[in-house]
């Protein structure tokens, strides 16, 4: 399918002269996503490396339709459709979640990075070696000096709860509504509302469920629109946003954090 723009928030993403890479779990089959550059916008694919199974969803954001202040919908207009991939592993949507928290996505990307290619699966494409997250029996099974050897030390708790509640209740926790999910996996310790929303909507798409109101959300929005006045604070900001976004809130939060990865221009250079 072709679209204007890849969301590639996630830190599996790997840059390319001609796109980016990722491989994603999905059930016992392993699946290469590629997005390649052309004039026309980006071209996308997924094809399994392991096995055959359900294809990785793709899911394509039309911004022609946004209503709201000229300021903020229409740069988000001429981005264009953005297509973004559901994560459809569950442990890695919530592993990732637990990476990112607190720190900034630049930091989260390269523990995400280095700590699967310590200690996760190593994927040969016909691109060059690609990396999977540790499994949930792996990190369990780690010991506390090798999370302070990879910078992981203020993760280790959070990510071995989640493991060993993954490994209990994940096939429950997979069939659950993504609201009940949403609720149910902040009953694992150290996972709170931002971890949980951020967790759903990496497996769902549905940005109305993501903590809209974070950091990353209020500083594109600044940026979009720097004469507005913004509130400082989360609550007051969530309350905008959701006045500002009415139904299409999923749709606003979604594009505006495609926008700002688009913008932030952290990815480097590679050859694909």
């Amino acid at each position: 399918m072709l679209v204007d723009a890849v969301m590639t928030d996630h830190p599996a993403w790997m840059p390319a002269a001609e796109g980016f890479l990722r491989v994603v779990r999905q059930g016992d089959v392993v699946w290469l996503l590629t997005c390649r550059r052309n004039p026309s916008g980006y071209a996308t694919d997924a094809q399994p490396l392991t096995g055959s199974g359900e294809r990785p969803v793709l899911e394509v954001v039309d911004p022609s339709a946004l209503a709201g202040p000229d300021e903020l919908v229409l740069p988000l207009r001429e981005a264009g459709r953005v297509g973004r991939w559901r994560n459809p592993d569950l442990w890695d949507a919530l592993a990732t979640s637990i990476v990112r928290q607190v720190i900034r996505a630049g930091q989260a990307r390269k523990l995400y990075r280095l700590f699967s290619q310590t200690h996760g699966q190593l994927v040969h494409t016909e691109h060059g070696p690609l990396w999977l997250f540790p499994t949930a029996e792996t990190v369990l099974e780690l010991p506390e000096a090798e999370f302070a050897r990879l910078g992981m030390a203020f993760k280790r708790r959070p990510l071995q709860a989640a493991a060993a509640a993954y490994l209990e209740h994940g096939d429950k926790l997979a069939r659950l509504d993504p609201l009940l999910l949403r609720d149910e996996v902040q009953t694992v310790p150290r996972i709170g509302p931002w971890t949980a929303g951020a967790t759903v909507a990496d497996l769902t798409n549905d940005y109305a469920l993501y903590p809209f109101a974070d950091l990353a959300v209020r500083t594109w929005a600044r940026r979009l629109a720097p004469e507005r006045a913004w509130p400082d604070s989360e609550p007051e900001f969530a309350a905008v946003w959701r006045e500002l976004a009415g139904v299409q809130l999923s749709s606003w939060t979604l594009l505006t954090l495609a926008w700002g990865v688009r913008h932030a221009n952290t990815a480097g250079a590679a050859a694909f």
